[in-house]
């Protein structure tokens, strides 16, 4: 694993020892960054299950201004502070262990609004939808965020729920990836040409 573009490209990354999470392989990294990105013009972006933190890493060095990283497994957290450390990233993240739902509702008091995420929950968990809608219940997103969403190869999320829509899905063996909007104010757009 290596950080494929901009500020720390080439720079390799640890990960996680044990079976427990699945890095990203950098070929569906590479994809996925060309259908967001591929670079960016800053932006907060949220890694949530970070694993060994790849993803938001990549999303760093490809432009974003900052990152929070948030994985309930110390040795995630000691590998991601590891590879920020090792990438020079550090100085732009902010690393959690933390559980998802709780780490979402202290990132909400705190305030902070986020332009990316990175969901790459456990494959046994299916609650991807229903964390995306806490995201929006909470306000954490800002209006045209873009949410990237991996999961188990054969299971189905809507295409469209709440202010969320499917831009893009692809199959990369036993891993999906769907790329999702966050529409914010559509309904209200909706109801303003209603009037006319």
């Amino acid at each position: 694993m290596r950080v494929i573009s901009g500020s720390a490209k080439g720079r390799p990354l640890k990960a996680v020892p044990g079976m427990g999470t699945r890095p990203t392989t950098d070929k569906v990294k590479e994809a996925l960054f060309s259908i967001i990105g591929p670079y960016f013009d800053g932006g907060i972006v949220l890694d949530l299950f970070a694993g060994s933190g790849g993803l938001g890493i990549e999303a760093l060095s490809r432009g974003m201004d900052r990152a929070v990283f948030v994985d309930l497994e110390p040795k995630s957290v000691e590998v991601i502070k590891e590879n920020l450390r090792k990438t020079g990233l550090a100085g732009q993240a902010e690393v959690f262990r933390n559980e998802a739902g709780r780490a979402l509702k202290a990132l909400a008091k705190r305030g902070t609004v986020f332009d990316a995420v990175f969901l790459d929950p456990p494959y046994r968990m299916k609650n991807g939808d229903e964390l995306m809608s806490k995201m929006h219940e909470l306000s954490l997103l800002r209006d045209g965020a873009v949410i990237v969403l991996e999961y188990e190869t054969g299971y189905e999320y809507p295409e469209q729920f709440g202010s969320f829509k499917q831009l893009r899905k692809a199959v990369y063996g036993e891993t999906t990836v769907s790329v999702y909007d966050y529409i914010l104010h559509e309904e209200s757009v909706k109801e303003d040409t209603d009037n006319d």
